[in-house]
């Protein structure tokens, strides 16, 4: 689709212009939230990326933004800048679904970690993203509510399972969002949307409220517009919790400190497995684009290999599986979420409530989790699958002896048309080949867009570091975004 110039929209300027915009009272908080719902207005009912709004929250953080501009007390950096939030993150007293029916009339009764920081930071969220059923899916297609639509075209998949939350920021009816990736569900979106999108090492944010998926890969992640947002986001978001018992104790650097440093002399290894066979030509000229505006850079490019490569998808699979069948036990009708009417026994409470509850590609997962972890496979598939993922993070330790950062597509492809590969799961699950690996390890990954395809389609490029190597990632990431204009396109709609 063509650009065109929307900057004259208040939802497509950067959190640091409208920050500015805001201590010169040029503009208040209660504007850019009534901005947001707007835009929402304008473009939401082709695009449905959100399952709910929360407008007397998101208005309640605006006017306490404003007050505290009136008196010309201290802000946090996005104080203010509208939000979007994946809806498998509790907010209390509002419904927190995870695109699932078994969840459609559930009230959290607490906040996830995430979002009692973004209420500490001032951060009006206006509402909850839609995404695949408890995040299991790469296109958000699996919603029991909408099927989200991609700014860049509404016939196409945003990506997933974060397709709502990427959708939000690409389209303008939020600045910044929030999502979660536990094999891809930032990255991809991030990719196919056109935005930049960050799973951060694992632990790095806490994983209190968040609807658990496979709990020991999930992690929620910032999505933006430009690397600086995003960096600006992990900020907020960032930090030990003694409520997540897999929080990392570390203290949380300033993302932005070193942002704009010069990148000369960074070792930046080329994944070999992953621009190969399978990679759509026009991802991998997008790729091979990159690597050269890296040398121009000043960085230093080798080729290097994760020979696992060929076990991740199985891995993965057999792994996430079988902690979303351990999960997802809980939902069973008898303390809260749907409860399907006129059974006569306990029994069959559980099988109706899970049978009308559930949608298709979730109960594929738990059935295929549960067979992994029954008597006498359990060491066949989950204990061995664990041994292949040891392997695959060793992998990854030997590459970053050798380099500082890796780099690889997003995805074998750009977005595809809704409807496309629902039929064939193999193929959906092939979307994450370049991304899960990055979980198996519990590493840093970032998608930033480097490039369109022939039908306007948006491309990302993707970087992985080690654990806690976040900041290096970022600078590298903000190097190669004002080398190159891809970030400033937005989407007609």
């Amino acid at each position: 689709m063509a650009e065109g110039k929307v900057e004259d929209k208040l939802c497509f300027r950067t959190s640091a212009g409208l920050r500015n915009a805001l201590l010169k009272k040029e503009i208040s908080a209660k504007e850019l939230v009534d901005e947001s719902y707007k835009r929402i207005d304008e473009v939401d009912d082709k695009l449905k990326a959100f399952i709910s709004l929360t407008r007397e929250s998101a208005y309640k953080t605006a006017e306490e933004v404003d007050q505290r501009i009136k008196i010309n007390a201290e802000l946090p950096p996005l104080a203010g800048i509208p939000i979007a939030i994946k809806d498998n993150m509790c907010m209390q007293g509002c419904k927190t679904t995870a695109g699932s029916k078994i969840l459609e009339n559930f009230l959290s009764p607490y906040n996830a970690t995430v979002v009692k920081r973004l209420e500490e930071n001032l951060i009006p969220i206006i509402g909850k993203a839609n995404l695949d059923e408890f995040a299991m899916g790469s296109s958000t297609e699996n919603s029991a509510f909408n099927v989200t639509g991609n700014p860049w075209n509404p016939k196409t998949v945003p990506g997933g399972s974060s397709g709502g939350s990427a959708v939000a920021v690409s389209a303008g009816e939020t600045v910044i969002s929030l999502g979660s990736d536990t094999g891809g569900s930032i990255r991809l979106p991030a990719s196919f949307c056109g935005v930049v999108g960050m799973k951060p090492t694992y632990g790095r944010i806490s994983r209190f409220g968040l609807i658990a998926f496979a709990s020991s890969l999930d992690q929620i992640g910032p999505m933006a517009r430009n690397v600086e947002d995003t960096a600006l986001l992990l900020q907020a978001v960032s930090g030990h919790d003694p409520m997540d018992s897999t929080s990392i104790d570390r203290p949380v650097p300033d993302y932005t400190a070193t942002l704009k440093e010069d990148i000369k002399g960074l070792r930046i290894g080329v994944i070999a497995e992953m621009l190969g066979e399978g990679i759509n030509p026009e991802v991998k000229d997008a790729v091979n684009a990159s690597i050269k505006m890296y040398e121009e850079l000043g960085a230093k490019i080798e080729e290097v290999s994760i020979p696992h490569t060929k076990y991740a998808i199985a891995t993965y699979y057999v792994v996430a599986m079988a902690e979303a069948s351990s999960n997802l036990a809980r939902f069973d009708g008898v303390k809260f979420g749907y409860r399907a009417p006129d059974t006569d026994s306990l029994m069959e409470m559980y099988t109706k409530t899970r049978a009308e509850g559930f949608g298709d590609e979730v109960k594929r997962r738990i059935m295929l989790g549960t067979y992994a972890l029954s008597s006498g496979y359990y060491d066949a598939y989950y204990k061995k699958a664990q041994q292949v993922r040891t392997l695959i993070k060793k992998d990854f330790d030997r590459a970053f002896e050798q380099v500082d950062l890796l780099l690889s597509p997003v995805c074998p492809t750009t977005a595809f048309d809704i409807g496309s590969k629902t039929d064939d799961p193999l193929s959906m699950y092939l979307m994450d080949i370049c991304t899960l690996m990055v979980n198996l390890a519990g590493l840093p990954g970032i998608s930033v867009p480097c490039g369109y395809d022939s039908k306007g389609l948006p491309i990302g490029l993707q970087l992985i570091g080690p654990v806690l190597s976040e900041e290096l990632m970022l600078r590298a990431a903000y190097n190669f975004e004002q080398a190159t204009d891809f970030h400033k396109k937005h989407p007609q709609i």
